[in-house]
């Protein structure tokens, strides 16, 4: 780099939008720190910005290289390891009495509608609905478990809902039939009316069994927990610190690294308010959902790197972090190269800082979008 430098003395621009500050901006100080020591001093900045625009020889012993002023969208995000599994967790409490003959294996998906174990050789039914069976349900009876019992025959298509309102609390004419339909295609004994113990209601209409607590032969006392599962449904947890809580909420992006290394799109679907002490500190807990489950495969409480977005500013200048040069009264500078070959320096404040892409929000008077910057070289 041998041609010429000329120093720019003004302030930061007060052109267009001031750069806010983040929370994540002081990071910026360490690296720019970092890539100074690494690269070394090109410039002797103690005194630039105090005596005017004179032009002096600019050398360096280093190697350099260029990069550009880019205008466009920046994010900020935080970077946090995370636990890819599955949500949910369901407690299967068994209503029948007598021996349990038949378990599913864990890891076996059951569906709505379909048996999920047997008790002295009579099946019992999974069937959607957050309210735990208690009762037998037959003509006439109302309440809440009978509009989820009506739900769940016209979700499995025992009936229409023109024949049948899946609001209804009612166990009407309709429902004895829909019902008779559902405990033939199951092996049960056709009566029109659901006995205690026949079927078991989940929140989930599809559950993958996680943990069997019965075992076969024994004894299915009422009331004791079959086993144990969680719905189908992709997600990762993330054990936040307690203290970035308020960095992160509900409809971030967010960056998913598998074990594999291939990355997916996820988005915060919920951040805890209750904090648990736990041995890396208090933390809350995020759960995040893939924008594509199938891509994360079928892999349970696996590690993942998640990267969660949590602020963004829109139609902004930035520079790769390493282009930032440190002054010494305070502040920063970046060394454009004009269009002739010259170079200056240009007082630049910093705004919202992109860890994971290493560039950072940056104004200044002169500093355009496309201008050639100078960079620590490879």
């Amino acid at each position: 780099m041998s041609a010429t430098q000329t120093v720019d003395t003004g302030p930061a621009s007060a052109k267009g939008r001031r750069p806010r500050r983040h929370r994540l901006g002081r990071l910026v100080a360490v690296i720019v720190g970092g890539a100074m020591v690494a690269a070394g001093a090109r410039f002797a900045l103690s005194g630039p910005f105090a005596t005017g625009t004179k032009e002096t020889p600019a050398r360096t012993a280093v190697a350099t290289a260029l990069a550009q002023v880019i205008r466009g969208t920046l994010s900020a995000r935080t970077m946090e390891n995370g636990t890819l599994g599955y949500a949910g967790d369901y407690q299967v409490v068994n209503k029948a009495g007598g021996t349990v003959t038949g378990l599913p294996a864990v890891g076996r998906v059951v569906s709505q509608g379909r048996v999920l174990y047997h008790v002295d050789g009579k099946p019992v039914v999974l069937l959607r609905g957050a309210v735990p069976v208690y009762r037998d349900l037959s003509w006439g009876t109302q309440g809440t478990d009978v509009r989820q019992l009506n739900t769940a025959l016209v979700d499995l298509g025992y009936a229409t809902t023109g024949e049948l309102d899946p609001g209804s609390d009612y166990f009407g004419r309709r429902t004895y039939y829909a019902l008779k339909e559902l405990q033939e295609a199951v092996g049960l004994e056709q009566t029109g009316a659901l006995t205690l113990g026949q079927a078991v209601f989940v929140p989930a209409g599809r559950i993958r069994v996680t943990k069997v607590m019965a075992v076969p032969g024994g004894m299915a006392a009422a009331g004791s927990v079959v086993l144990r599962a969680s719905s189908t449904a992709r997600q990762i947890t993330v054990e936040l610190n307690a203290s970035r809580q308020s960095q992160v909420v509900t409809g971030d992006k967010v960056t998913i690294t598998l074990p594999n290394g291939t990355t997916t799109p996820g988005v915060v679907s919920s951040v805890g308010k209750v904090a648990v002490k736990a041995d890396s500190g208090t933390t809350v807990e995020v759960r995040i959902k893939p924008l594509k489950p199938r891509a994360t495969g079928q892999l349970d409480q696996a590690p993942v790197h998640v990267s969660i977005v949590t602020d963004t500013v829109k139609d902004v200048l930035s520079v790769p972090v390493n282009a930032l040069l440190a002054l010494a009264g305070g502040g920063y500078a970046v060394e454009a190269v004009e269009t002739d070959g010259r170079h200056r320096l240009i007082r630049v404040e910093t705004g919202l800082f992109d860890d994971s892409a290493g560039t950072v929000e940056v104004a200044g008077d002169g500093l355009a979008a496309g201008q050639n910057i100078v960079v620590p070289g490879t």
